[in-house]
């Protein structure tokens, strides 16, 4: 077998991504991917020997892909409320495909314990991620929040990705990010407690 290339893993992986969303997890095969990534026959199975692998691969390079840009986007600090607003509008539109992908993938952690071990190991590590970026933009967010505004910012991230392309607006995420700061975050009087 020859070495492998990362160019060319990070080719079908890409291309992976691309068919999970057009076609979901059953339109996903070794020999789609190698069509997709204009690649010859044979080549993905010489790097994902079945389609599990492949289907890690795919849900690991989404994340790999994902922390990228989340680093590139606290390098520039921000007012949290402007920072979520950008990314969900980012993966809503930009990112669309990306996000379409994991959300295919997450649905087959059902069937596929593999992929559910790999996507639990993805989330934990998501988990002590954010909660480094917070502190590294100097956001007042305790710990014990942050699994509450992960679990808001991904309802809304699939409500938005999942929506027809073309009716998501920035405002409309901004006032979905107000909603989801200023109800998870901040103390606020409980008005039954009066």
């Amino acid at each position: 077998m020859p070495p492998a290339n990362p160019a060319r893993r990070r080719a079908l992986t890409d291309a992976a991504i691309a068919l999970l969303a057009s076609s979901g997890v059953h339109g996903l095969t070794h020999r789609a991917v190698e069509k997709a990534a204009n690649l010859p026959p044979g080549t993905a199975s010489n790097y994902f020997p079945s389609r599990e692998a492949l289907l890690v691969a795919a849900a690991e390079r989404i994340v790999e892909l994902h922390h990228a840009d989340t680093d590139r986007a606290t390098d520039r600090p921000a007012p949290l409320v402007d920072l979520l607003t950008e990314s969900l509008f980012t993966a809503a539109t930009t990112l669309r495909t990306r996000y379409l992908a994991i959300f295919e993938l997450q649905l087959e952690t059902v069937r596929r314990p593999v992929l559910a071990e790999a996507l639990a190991g993805l989330q934990a590590a998501a988990l002590r991620i954010t909660a480094g970026h917070h502190g590294k933009l100097g956001l007042a967010i305790s710990s014990e929040r942050i699994p509450t505004l992960i679990a808001l910012y991904g309802g809304a991230l699939f409500t938005l990705v999942t929506a027809p392309p073309g009716i998501v607006t920035r405002d409309m995420v901004r006032d979905m990010v107000q909603a989801i700061v200023y109800g998870s975050v901040r103390e606020e009087p409980d008005p039954l407690s009066s």
